[in-house]
């Protein structure tokens, strides 16, 4: 991709206003000029939010692969596509080159063919953080094949399911994984899944512990093996531009997680061009994003994006904690990373350690910081920009969506001047709208509302596989001829967007509309706190109380309780009014969180609300001890 870069803030404003006023030729001139089609669009786009329908680059002809491999081979074929950093330091790191990966892609693509994997058919992806997985997603797409991948976290109930919803035809899992100092039986949870999951006709099997497994006659595979024998060469498979390139499940509110289905054309172009800008990569960076590829900013941010850049981009199968909680500092010294992204979550883990396992390394390197997953707090943004940063590397606080595809709002680095807890400005192209509760937009800045996408953008989500009309209730039933978040949000007075929560965590208290983003935020800048959650529960006579989950720094810490609960609240009032006060606070030993680093509000509620008789699935949570834990201390 040429050097197309948003250098200062003027031009953000010139392109912006360009990108909106004529998104069409905005779009078109991006992907005719920084990508490979076998054949040119008919018509840039095609969109009717209350079908909803949206086509982008309609009757364009491409291959994915051959934009995030093949077209690097002639000019930078010897260059480091994959630098994968395993678990266990003393393990050798791996270099993949453009020309390797290239190889290993189209050996494995061929491995699917010879398994009866044909265009269209679904391949359910069970892999841990190893290079395999990366490859598995290529080889898929490399044959028109569409791939599911399921974080290798998740219990063989919730596999199961996934695998039912979408149909696959095979699994690609591994012997099991490694996870600081523990390892996990991945096998053994795909064994589990697949005893109701009839569609399933083989399974490869990849070794990464080298562990006793049990290997079912004519179903499963070992890939290695296969991979030996299997040709170097393998002809893309020629994709429609609104072909399905994935389905991604997110977890809903309510119900069954959603398959949100992603295109190739779109998707391709709308994630190359924001990694270009929002991390603002040059030629012969090392980027680094710590999430795993069983998320959206895997995808989007470890594998395609990247990739169709020709950047280098590190994989990271460890945990920020393991062997101690220097090692995330460790590899950005050794690999001399340029771009470092990651969650507040992992920021306030490392934060509550302190800062003598970060003063070891060298962080010089470092250009740019992003966060993604959740709104960051104040402490933890000031945290990161001092001693990971220090203050010289801007902090990209990025707001988007498993649904949205690429990230929608966000600072452009040494462009956009950055402001702590605010997302900032829509990205190019990006058209957001604050609506009230009688689905009137709400104009002008220093106003909050629900926030909503007024026009399509390339990489959205075009369904829900298997179920549009649950596609259309979910995102264009709130307000009409608008994609709607799900989230809150605030513009302040110079048009920056803040992130207040889910709408549904949006809690009203004596007919107060209370985010509960603003409430943790005061809640963390006390010095004993490590992290928060606020949830509402039924009263009397407010109709919602507010109940406060708080994480001690210091679980040992002998202090009075009773104490820290007033200077809480008198934190809270300070900051937002005293109307914003926690009826209940009970100090917890951690907070229940699903695998990407979200905290389970739905669990929480429950509990607060004492209605315990079903709390769901809890195997998938990171943690799920501590929801005992909070259940047996419950005020």
């Amino acid at each position: 991709m040429s050097n197309y870069h948003i250098k200062n803030f003027p031009e953000y404003f010139h392109e912006y206003r360009k990108s909106v006023r004529n998104p069409e030729l905005f779009w078109e001139e991006i992907a005719e000029e920084h990508f490979l089609w076998r054949k040119k669009w008919d018509n840039v786009l095609n969109w009717d939010f209350t079908k909803p329908e949206v086509k982008w680059f309609e009757g364009a002809q491409l291959n994915i692969t051959e934009n995030c491999i093949d077209r690097h081979l002639y000019t930078n074929g010897n260059k480091n596509a994959i630098i994968f950093e395993p678990n266990n330091p003393e393990e050798p790191t791996e270099y993949i080159t453009y020309n390797q990966l290239s190889e290993r892609v189209n050996q494995f693509a061929n491995v699917l063919k010879s398994k009866g994997i044909k265009k269209g058919d679904r391949v359910c992806i069970y892999l841990p953080m190893i290079p395999e997985l990366a490859i598995s997603l290529l080889a898929c797409a490399r044959i028109g094949a569409i791939h599911s991948v399921v974080f290798a976290g998740f219990s063989a109930q919730a596999l199961a399911t996934r695998i039912q919803d979408s149909d696959c035809k095979m699994v690609i899992t591994s012997d099991g994984s490694y996870r600081g100092a523990k390892t996990i039986d991945l096998k053994g949870i795909v064994d589990d899944a697949l005893e109701s999951c009839p569609t399933i006709e083989s399974c490869l099997v990849a070794k990464r512990i080298n562990s006793n497994i049990s290997m079912k006659e004519g179903r499963d595979f070992w890939l290695q093996p296969l991979l030996d024998e299997a040709s170097k060469d393998c002809e893309p498979e020629i994709m429609d531009s609104e072909d399905p390139l994935f389905i991604l499940y997110t977890s809903g509110s309510t119900g069954k997680p959603k398959g949100m289905v992603h295109t190739t054309g779109g998707y391709m172009v709308y994630t190359a061009f924001t990694f270009k800008n929002v991390f603002q990569y040059r030629e012969g960076d090392v980027y680094w994003c710590t999430a795993d590829i069983g998320w959206i900013t895997g995808h989007s941010y470890i594998v395609y994006g990247p990739l169709a850049n020709g950047a280098t981009t590190l994989m990271f199968e460890g945990v920020p904690s393991y062997p101690d909680f220097g090692r995330f500092w460790e590899v950005v010294e050794k690999h001399k990373v340029n771009q470092f992204y990651t969650a507040p979550t992992a920021i306030r883990a490392l934060a509550k350690e302190g800062v003598e396992h970060l003063e070891k390394y060298d962080l010089s390197s470092i250009k740019v910081l992003g966060t993604v997953g959740e709104p960051i707090n104040e402490e933890a943004w000031h945290w990161y920009d001092d001693n990971v940063g220090k203050k010289k590397a801007p902090i990209v606080d990025t707001w988007w969506q498993t649904e949205t595809g690429g990230i929608m709002i966000t600072p452009i680095p040494f462009s956009t001047p950055t402001k702590p807890t605010y997302a900032t400005l829509p990205f190019l192209g990006i058209q957001p709208a604050l609506m009230d509760e009688n689905g009137k937009e709400i104009k002008g800045n220093q106003v909050d509302g629900r926030l909503c996408i007024k026009f399509p953008w390339p990489s959205m989500a075009r369904t829900i596989w298997g179920n549009h009309q649950r596609y259309k209730e979910t995102y264009f039933s709130a307000f009409e001829n608008k994609y709607f978040t799900g989230d809150g949000a605030l513009r302040d007075e110079v048009g920056y967007y803040r992130i207040t929560g889910r709408v549904d965590d949006v809690i009203i208290v004596s007919g107060h509309n209370l985010g509960t983003a603003p409430i943790e935020d005061a809640i963390n800048e006390h010095p004993a706190v490590a992290e928060s959650a606020i949830v509402g529960f039924p009263h009397d006579i407010k109709g919602n109380a507010l109940y406060g989950y708080v994480t001690l720094k210091d679980t040992g810490e002998s202090r009075d309780q009773d104490n820290l609960r007033k200077e809480i609240n008198q934190m809270i009032t300070e900051q937002i009014g005293p109307i914003a006060k926690l009826d209940k606070i009970q100090f917890t030993s951690g907070l229940p969180k699903t695998r990407s680093g979200k905290i389970m509000r739905r669990i929480l509620r429950k509990i607060a609300s004492r209605d315990t008789s079903n709390l769901g699935d809890t195997s998938t949570l990171l943690n799920p001890e501590v929801v005992q834990d909070i259940m047996d201390n419950v005020l």
